[in-house]
């Protein structure tokens, strides 16, 4: 771990599981409450210098991106290891955190003045919040972590951040090289299960949680925060939609929805979930998604040739058995996949169903893994009713030869993203948010940024010359 600038051991350890093979390949530290009181002891302290110098808080940003520029040889296939992710993928995801680095690094942070005449001048300004505890998921480890650390740190605040304990390494790894650039405990890192991060909401210093995972996690974070009215952000589950209108093209737009879904193998909170078709094109998509699903190579995340790699982690791999064998149950058909696959590991063969019913759990639910629900629809508006049926409300996306058609049918999707004949089209700039049960707050761009700071109005008085001090006395 890191804490303070030092890099701590810790008294026990976890085992880290490759999910290619099921085994365990390394130990992370547990750490302990003593040492959590520590790290969260080391950015309070660090923050009164850190929040006070923006200038050098941009150049220890750019540092950063070099840092993990020139680290992605050696990071990437400890993140294969680990997530499972082909190593392509992992190096793309190193990449990905220096470019969050790099943005906030040059973003404008302006403080409007609102008031400029004879009686004041009046100018907004935005204040960091102090500590940020920043608590990661398992599917995307270091770009997740960088949309919050990046703006936290812009922002001026101090973070100690907590990775998933299914891959802990990679982050920890990081945030080891990055303390050549930083001032000590302006960046913390320490690792353990669920209980630590119970003790990260509870803990009194921290002044805003950053969160993503599952919603019923997000709540808790939520409750915990509350006592203390700490500032959360939580990006939270999707069950994503995409709708594909009668003018669009089978072959094209089932080429791209199989990226939108299997990306990471199913395991993006805004992939595609489940996919509504016109009933004049559901044979000539359903075919040609199952084309693209029997084809892919699907194996261990460091083989050159993997373009999917295995589920994350055994719950997972459990859930998604669970789900698909729900459906297949309730009168859905695999047109490819439907099982595990006979090897060691996590992995799911590519699943493609048909015949699926609105209220099965695949699609009332959010999977998280190499399976697609494929349903019909007799009229837009009943496919537009059917998509926003649901607590989630993370994204979605309409498919159309006609982008103008599309957007009209986009605006009505009840989600924080809304795509036109695309899917998972992020940035660094653009906020990402969801609706519902999806998330409170936003990531990304200056939106992001604000999430991390307070509104301060700061009030100069030219009422009179030199110092007017009104008091009580003079009221009187």
């Amino acid at each position: 771990m890191s804490i303070g600038g030092d890099a701590v051991a810790a008294t026990s350890t976890f085992g880290v599981i490759n999910p290619s093979t099921g085994e365990v390949f390394a130990r992370a530290p547990e750490c302990t409450k003593d040492q959590l009181d520590a790290a969260f002891r080391s950015a309070q302290s660090a923050y009164s210098s850190w929040r006070s110098d923006e200038d050098e808080r941009r150049k220890s940003l750019l540092a950063m991106a070099d840092v993990l520029f020139n680290s992605i040889n050696d990071i990437a296939p400890l993140l294969t290891s680990e997530q499972g992710k082909p190593v392509a993928n992992a190096a793309g995801e190193v990449f990905a955190a220096g470019i969050w680095c790099q943005y906030f690094a040059n973003l404008e942070t302006p403080s409007p003045v609102i008031q400029d005449d004879g009686d004041a001048l009046v100018q907004v300004v935005r204040r960091p919040l102090g500590v940020v505890a920043a608590i990661t998921p398992w599917n995307f480890p270091l770009t997740l972590a960088f949309w919050k650390i990046a703006p936290a740190l812009l922002a001026g605040n101090t973070v100690v951040i907590k990775p998933s304990p299914f891959t802990p390494l990679s982050t920890l790894k990081v945030i080891e090289l990055l303390q050549e650039v930083l001032p000590a405990g302006v960046l913390n890192a320490v690792s353990g299960g669920d209980e630590l991060g119970a003790w990260m909401t509870a803990h009194p210093v921290p002044r805003k949680i950053s969160f993503t995972g599952s919603i019923e996690t997000g709540k808790k974070v939520a409750q915990s925060a509350a006592p203390d009215l700490k500032r959360v952000t939580l990006e939270l589950g999707g069950n994503d939609p995409a709708i594909i209108l009668d003018d669009a093209d089978p072959q094209l737009v089932a080429k791209a929805i199989f990226g939108g879904a299997f990306n990471n193998n199913g395991q993006v909170c805004s992939a595609i979930k489940r996919v509504y078709v016109p009933e004049s094109l559901y044979d000539d998509v359903v075919d040609a998604l199952a084309g693209y699903a029997s084809a892919v190579k699907v194996g261990d995340g460091l083989d050159p040739e993997s373009k999917l790699g295995p589920i994350n982690n055994a719950p997972q791999f459990k859930r998604v058995k669970e789900l698909v064998a729900d459906a297949l149950s309730n009168g859905a058909t695999a047109v490819t996949g439907g099982h595990a696959m006979d090897r060691p590991g996590y992995f799911f063969e590519p699943t493609i169903l048909t015949g699926v019913n609105e209220g099965t759990r695949i699609v009332a639910e959010e999977q998280f893994g190499p399976a697609l629900p494929i349903m019909s629809y007799k009229s837009v508006d009943d496919a537009i009713e059917r998509a926003n049926a649901t607590n989630f409300g993370l994204s979605g996306s309409v498919w159309s030869a006609d982008p103008d058609r599309a957007a009209t049918i986009a605006a009505q999707l009840d989600c924080g993203t809304a795509w036109i004949n695309t899917h998972l089209a992020l940035g660094p700039g653009q906020p990402f948010g969801g609706h519902k049960w999806s998330g409170i707050g936003v990531e990304n761009g200056p939106w992001g940024l604000s999430e991390f700071s307070e509104v301060q109005a700061v009030y100069r008085s030219r009422t009179a010359d030199g110092l007017n001090i009104t008091t009580a006395e003079t009221v009187s």
